[in-house]
């Protein structure tokens, strides 16, 4: 009777949940960046407006590392039954392109993309650098020796990074940290000469005065920096990379059950557009999607289709 029940046990442990059962417990939500960078600020809000349609607490992790790859590792890992949510930026799009890890979005399913972003060139007040093309002609005279700050391979800055060699043939040192926050900190002290930000991580800062935006890779103004310019007034040729930018959404692993998907698709999409959460985007310069599903595929599908054209056209992927 004791091997019978013990076999059982085993058994039922390994039954997938499906939606009558779901949520039963709290909800675990892997962040792949450090806590305070820009991944991290859009997830714990929008979390805590969820669990209210969920039912249940969205514990948020810090899991930082590896591009963001030890967290879309450890979420892969986990089993496919909705309560463990990677709470990710673009990067996985391209980890197999760049050789970071097997995995993509392709393994995973979308339950809320919650939109993308502008980013800009920036330095930290007390540099000497007042426009991009300083930076650019200090970078030329002086091959790999300006330092730019980065979040590893396939990364933001790394990627930016790609393209700005590419456009302008300049050459940098780039220092790898383990977050956006963490990267613009570099900055802000000295470490680093420059970085790209997101404006929703850098415009606190920006009000402060302790961080400069120099240009903004964007086709049109930024409401909430409209004095910053845009890098195509001083470099036109960055035109065929844009509009480009960071997105973010909620994961689930791939077989996770149909209807498990639908309650979380639910809850998130019933805090995207609330009052609070919009001012939230809205502050942090976020273009809202409120996407899943197939319009969350699609999206993901045409970014990465873009950016892999993009980095091989820089010589990036050589």
């Amino acid at each position: 009777m004791k091997k019978f029940f013990a076999l059982f046990l085993v058994l039922s442990l390994a039954l997938p949940v499906f939606a009558a059962d779901y949520p039963a417990q709290n909800v675990t939500g892997v962040v792949q960046w450090g806590a305070g960078g820009g991944t991290d600020s859009l997830m714990r809000p929008l979390s805590a407006i969820a669990e209210q349609t969920l039912g249940k607490s969205i514990i948020i992790q810090n899991m930082t590392g590896a591009t963001g790859s030890i967290a879309t590792q450890y979420v892969f890992d986990a089993p496919s039954d909705g309560y463990t949510l990677l709470m990710g930026a673009e990067n996985p799009a391209l980890y197999d392109i760049l050789e970071i890890s097997e995995l993509t979005y392709n393994n995973f399913d979308c339950v809320y993309l919650i939109g993308d972003e502008v980013v800009g060139i920036v330095v930290g007040k007390n540099s000497p650098y007042k426009s991009f093309t300083e930076i650019i002609e200090a970078a030329k005279k002086a091959p790999w020796t300006l330092k730019l700050s980065t979040t590893g391979t396939g990364g933001l800055p790394w990627e930016v990074g790609a393209f700005i060699t590419d456009i302008t043939g300049a050459m940098f040192n780039q220092i790898p940290y383990d977050s956006d926050a963490s990267a613009k900190t570099a900055v802000m002290n000295g470490e680093c000469d420059f970085t790209v930000c997101k404006v929703q991580s850098g415009v606190e800062d920006w009000k402060a005065g302790d961080l400069k935006f120099l240009c903004m890779l964007s086709t049109k103004k930024v409401d909430v920096m409209p004095d910053v310019p845009l890098i195509t007034a001083e470099y036109p040729d960055f035109a065929k990379y844009l509009p480009w930018g960071p997105f973010y959404g909620v994961f689930v692993k791939k077989g996770t059950d149909a209807g498990i998907q639908a309650t979380l698709s639910k809850a998130f999409t019933a805090a995207g557009p609330a009052e609070s959460y919009q001012a939230v985007l809205k502050n942090f310069n976020i273009n809202f999607l409120g996407y899943s599903g197939d319009e969350a595929a699609k999206y993901i599908s045409a970014w990465r289709e873009n950016t892999i054209n993009a980095l091989k056209n820089s010589g990036a992927l050589d």
